[in-house]
């Protein structure tokens, strides 16, 4: 999964080099992932109204779901 949000996140920037995704499991086993991007890049991941993070969520949770995992994925 962290490789998936990234690919997505690196092709969506202006700074690649930037982008960071950490992965830890919380304690009901749930993967929660952390997108950290350049300040100036971080319009171009949410997207007007949200709508790209949207699209990257559920990308993330239809890839999980196919591992029955449970996937939250947070943009900072």
């Amino acid at each position: 999964m962290k490789e998936l949000v990234e690919v997505i996140a690196r092709s969506l920037v202006n700074h690649p080099e930037d982008v960071v995704v950490t992965e830890t499991v919380d304690e009901n086993g749930e993967v929660v992932l952390t997108l950290s991007v350049a300040e100036d890049d971080m319009g171009k991941v949410i997207g007007r109204q949200g709508r790209i993070a949207k699209a990257i969520r559920s990308v993330v949770k239809a890839a999980a779901s196919r591992e029955e995992k449970h996937v939250t994925l947070d943009i900072q």
